[in-house]
């Protein structure tokens, strides 16, 4: 399939051009991206054994990311976490960056779960350059893409996890760790990329359509 137009590179791209005054365009897509993650970080279902709970942000991220190309998707990842240390109720369960965390004296911002907040402007960049060579055009390339980018927030959400557990407790448990921010998760992350996979190459066929 060809791409829709040589100067659009991604969706965002061909559905609100940049004119005159781009920065305003930019700066409202990457807010209104950001607002989106927030929405979705309200999905959230707390598990027993967890600190961290399955949520919609990381599907939310990716999106972003695979929307609004790197730049602005990592910037709308970045306006995401700014707004949570503003103290804004934006990350899961309604927390903001400095709610108490699983770990008593710690701050959300620096908790247990901080590694998969710190992996989302990398995880949205990745998916955002993968768009823009196409990836996002077709089933099984997007779906690369969505999984590529899942390992990314998982790997940083598991390293900070056995770094902050090792530290408090002085005990190093990687085999753990991975039960409770790894191994859980898999499945929805499948389900979340099969999702996008079926989204948004249907969405490039309906703009080319009306193109």
């Amino acid at each position: 399939m060809a791409v829709a137009t040589s100067q659009a590179r991604t969706l965002a791209d061909v559905v609100f051009p940049r004119r005159e005054r781009a920065w305003v365009r930019d700066l409202a897509l990457a807010l209104a991206m950001s607002a989106f993650t927030a929405l979705c970080a309200r999905i959230a279902i707390p598990l027993p054994w967890t600190p961290v709970p399955i949520t919609g942000q990381t599907l939310a991220v990716l999106l972003t990311g695979a929307l609004l190309g790197p730049r602005l998707g990592a910037l709308a990842m970045v306006f995401y976490l700014l707004e949570g240390l503003l103290g804004l109720p934006v990350f899961a369960m309604g927390r903001n960056a400095w709610s108490p965390s699983s770990l008593p004296g710690l701050p959300v911002i620096i908790g247990p779960t901080a590694g998969y907040l710190f992996s989302y402007p990398l995880a949205a960049a990745l998916i955002g350059t993968l768009a823009t060579r196409g990836w996002d055009r077709r089933p099984h390339t997007m779906l690369a893409a969505m999984l590529l980018s899942s390992v990314v927030i998982l790997s940083c959400g598991y390293v900070w996890y056995v770094m902050i557990f090792t530290l408090v407790s002085g005990v190093f448990d990687p085999w753990s760790a991975l039960l409770k921010t790894v191994i859980p998760f898999i499945p929805g992350d499948i389900t979340k990329a099969l999702i996008a996979a079926g989204v948004l190459p249907s969405a490039w066929r309906l703009v080319q359509r009306a193109r």
